[in-house]
């Protein structure tokens, strides 16, 4: 019998209040000002610039040894020009005043021969988010003064941690080390002005488990917004390489059709492809299985899904979304029905609609069910799926959102009774992204955060499992 050990926890980590960046705010004003500026007197009827910085560190490791240590910071200004319903838009990383004059004229050259769009415009004014609410601190920026020494130490001692934990970790992919940070600023004519910092830090290790035929791998991280709260490198360490020795002496199995379980990080992907499927692009280009479906049952009645821009150290946290429109807490399912969309101001007008606040993407987004109780381990997940198949891998893309097919390459493990009885791979799972979504049977307490979405382990009541 093989069993998957719980995630790790967060310890402590270093962290410093030095920004490391180059410019300050008061020059990206400066910067967009003068930008704004002259797409006004090239003639723009209106017009909205961003100027944005960032920066990190990036190292990876492998068997012990330094393989690549890589420095980025990158600038960049974007103008976008408004010349009555014609939209052109440039860019520069050269931020002297003869270059972003230059940008913000190819910007309304761009518009002046392109065609009218009656949708294309910015922003209505009110729906720009109120000043007194621009400043609002998230709490999105840690930056992380770690040197180079220092996180080739760490990712050494993540991938040390792997290979020793059991003789059977035979070798390594890698471990790395990430400390990224950025900031804009942006303002448009029709009155919003606003920026803010962000910091995302990550540390990860692949290892593999056998020998010959029998190899597998498996690989782990932790990502955060503060360092503080990455996990530790002997914690991530370990639990890769438990992941890659429970798949060790995997087998095929015969095609059938079977309830299967999503580990909560692939949970979180068909959440992101409910996600695609209700936003705005998709729905007025009608290249989705749930067009028209606001205010109709797509999920079962147990299933609410919450998005909250305002998470204190969120991934998908922000004061007011990509167009400067005001963000807010909302549920976007309530039992099982769909009580909004994912809109920007184009999509929405596209569809005689309003702004939710989405340009951008999604915010954090929650989806839990009136069912959980406390106790839904992944074990109680396990003995909910009783027979079939707890999938933790998938291969390839394998989803038509236009008619919600899904077939992708997965590998994981199968259970009976529920238990774990053995490992499987070189399977593929498929079905239809509406009724696999009908069918959600239940979802864990063993909630994961992956990106700027949350979700335990869901159980869906049927799908096709192509084997040997």
């Amino acid at each position: 019998m093989k069993k998957l050990i719980k995630s790790p926890t967060a310890i402590n980590s270093n962290s410093s209040a030095n920004s490391g960046f180059a410019y300050t705010r008061a020059f990206f004003e400066s910067l967009v000002d003068t930008a704004l500026k002259a797409a006004s007197q090239a003639g723009a009827t209106n017009a909205g610039v961003q100027v944005s910085e960032g920066c990190g560190l990036s190292v990876s490791v492998r068997n012990g040894e330094l393989e690549n240590v890589e420095r980025n910071r990158d600038k960049s200004l974007g103008v976008t020009v408004f010349v009555g319903q014609r939209r052109g838009s440039a860019s520069t990383s050269d931020f002297s005043e003869a270059a972003i004059v230059q940008t913000a004229r190819a910007a309304y050259d761009i518009a002046r021969f392109t065609a009218e769009d009656p949708f294309a415009s910015l922003p209505h004014p009110d729906d720009i988010v109120p000043v007194a609410d621009r400043e609002r601190d998230l709490d999105l920026f840690h930056p992380w003064a770690v040197s180079s020494e220092q996180a080739a130490a760490l990712a050494i001692e993540c991938e040390a941690a792997a290979l020793a934990v059991d003789k059977r970790i035979t070798n390594s992919e890698g471990a790395s080390v990430s400390a990224q940070q950025s900031h804009f600023f942006s303002a448009h004519t029709h009155g919003f002005r606003g920026g803010y910092a962000t910091s995302r830090h990550s540390m990860s290790v692949s290892p593999i488990a056998g020998k010959g035929d029998n190899m597998q791998r498996d690989a782990w991280y932790s990502s955060k917004i503060a360092a503080s709260e990455l996990a530790s490198p002997q914690a991530i360490g370990r639990y890769a390489a438990e992941r890659a020795l429970s798949r060790l002496n995997a087998r095929k199995i015969p095609t059938v059709e079977c309830p299967v379980l999503f580990e909560s990080p692939l949970a979180a992907g068909l959440l992101g492809a409910f996600v695609q499927a209700v936003s705005g692009g998709a729905l007025y280009r009608k290249s989705t299985f749930l067009l028209d479906s606001l205010g109709k049952q797509v999920l079962p009645e147990h299933i609410d899904i919450l998005e909250d821009p305002f998470v204190l150290r969120g991934k998908g946290s922000s004061p007011f979304d990509g167009e400067g429109v005001r963000v807010q807490p909302r549920q976007v399912v309530e039992a099982g029905r769909v009580q909004g969309y994912f809109l920007s101001s184009y999509s929405a007008r596209k569809l005689g609609m309003k702004t939710t606040g989405n340009s951008g993407g999604s915010h954090n987004l929650v989806l839990t069910s009136r069912q959980t109780q406390a106790g839904d381990t992944l074990d109680a997940m396990l003995q909910k799926l009783g027979t079939g198949l707890f999938v933790t891998e998938l291969m390839g893309q394998g989803v038509n959102y236009v008619t919600g097919d899904y077939s992708r390459g997965a590998s994981g493990f199968w259970v009976e009774n529920g238990v774990i009885a053995y490992p499987v791979h070189e399977i593929t799972i498929a079905g239809n992204m509406k009724t696999m979504l009908e069918g959600i049977t239940a979802v864990g307490a063993d909630t994961y955060n992956y990106g700027a979405k949350t979700v335990g382990s869901i159980l869906i009541n049927r799908m096709k499992v192509a084997g040997s």
